[in-house]
């Protein structure tokens, strides 16, 4: 497991990551929270109750918005972590950041990568999580778990990214973020490599 996190650090560290510097975005940062279970690394990933502001019931990564007294995205994103799930900022090895992505909803979101040796015991908001769901991270590698759907934005067609684990759909910006990340990493390799 260590060998795969050190790969993942070392990828962060020289990627030269896509920042959106558009003034008429929101701020706001995810934790991609890699762990170990059963032998192999998994997401954590919530789904979001009908109570909040945006992406009501849909399943994304913790994080949100930038607080004018986060010092940094990755403060914000260690620090919704802690209130939407209960993990303490200072339980996770922050791994780097990769690139911002844009939403439709005017969001410019920063992916902190992060890594827990061992998952701790979470405390749910009940008003921002209705469940926290672990998600091994081969799930997003193997070709049959997705499905691509071409969807009209703006005059603009784009290809909209589902995958399928148990009773859970992932898709959206959240989908979009995995898989731009562990195609950088390597793709498919990376399952030889043991990420």
């Amino acid at each position: 497991m260590k060998p795969a996190i050190d790969r993942i650090r070392e990828f962060l560290g020289r990627h030269h990551r896509k920042e959106l510097n558009n003034p008429a975005l929101k701020q706001a940062a995810v934790l991609i929270l890699l762990f170990p279970k059963e032998r192999s690394l998994h997401l954590l990933l919530t789904k979001r109750t009908d109570h909040v502001e945006h992406h009501k019931g849909q399943i994304s990564f913790p994080g949100g918005a930038r607080d004018e007294q986060d010092a940094d995205l990755v403060a914000t994103a260690l620090r919704e972590t802690e209130e939407e799930i209960g993990l303490p900022p200072g339980a996770v090895q922050v791994l780097g950041m990769f690139d911002d992505f844009e939403t439709p909803s005017g969001f410019a979101i920063t992916p902190v990568v992060g890594f827990v040796p061992s998952l701790p015991l979470l405390s749910p908001s009940l008003h921002e999580v209705a469940e926290i769901i672990e998600i091994p991270l081969t799930v997003f590698l193997e070709k049959k778990n997705e499905r691509v759907v071409k969807m009209e934005r703006q005059g603009r067609t784009h290809d909209v990214f589902y995958y399928n684990y148990s009773a859970h759909e992932v898709w959206g910006a959240t989908a979009a973020m995995i898989r731009g990340f562990l195609l950088a990493l390597g793709g498919d390799k990376s399952t030889e490599n043991g990420y």
